[in-house]
């Protein structure tokens, strides 16, 4: 019966810590056996200037983070071009919480570096292109899991796929956003330009 009680512990006890672990409450570094797996590249062609695209990745982190992502983003600490940052990203049936440190290098570049969460290692970057007036947008990582074959095998066939869906959502929202402000932009930039009509609406005589 003891036999049977300590078992049921220790299982209960191993389930709650993996539970942790994937929600990103624990981050267990043991440096053992440690995989290491790319994540993307990811390219979208995003039909908006690069600065504006930038503009669309940084300002939740560099100013004020918006009433509709507060659930998501919480800023920790900021910084003039450097935040540390709590993300929480809905995966299955439970949500997972990262902490990372995000550097912007304006107008070209955001890298993040995990410092909490559901792995022990975790580098990404957003790279911005200038393709003809409009922005390629490149995102690659690198996730460390450890524990020899079980780590690599989770890497392979659950966190990266998850992770990079994650990442593919989040890119195409931020396509739209942008394509939406330039256009906007767009409309605005051509009503200014827009030669003024002569007064009572008649048309200069053509010229011969």
């Amino acid at each position: 019966m003891l036999v049977l009680v300590l078992g049921g512990t220790l299982v209960g006890g191993v389930v709650t810590l993996l539970s942790w672990m994937a929600r990103g409450r624990l981050t267990l570094d043991a440096d053992l056996g440690r995989s290491f797996h790319l994540v993307g590249p990811l390219t979208v062609e995003i039909d908006a200037p690069r600065e504006l695209v930038f503009e669309q990745l940084s300002a939740p982190y560099l100013g004020r983070t918006p009433r509709e992502t507060g659930a998501t983003l919480e800023v920790i600490e900021r910084g003039s071009d450097m935040v540390v940052a709590r993300h929480v990203s809905k995966v299955a049936f439970y949500a997972s919480e990262t902490v990372e440190s995000v550097r912007f290098e304006a107008p070209g570049r955001i890298s993040f570096r995990h410092l909490r969460g559901p792995v022990p290692h975790a580098v990404e970057a957003f790279e911005l292109v200038e393709r003809n007036g409009g922005t390629e947008l490149v995102y690659t990582g690198e996730l460390g899991i450890d524990f020899w074959a079980l780590g690599k095998l989770a890497g392979r066939y659950w966190v990266t796929p998850t992770w990079l869906g994650i990442v593919r959502e989040h890119l195409d929202k931020v396509k739209i956003a942008a394509e939406a402000r330039a256009e906007a932009r767009r409309r605005r930039e051509q009503r200014h330009r827009a030669p003024e009509q002569p007064a009572g609406g008649d048309q200069p005589p053509a010229g011969r």
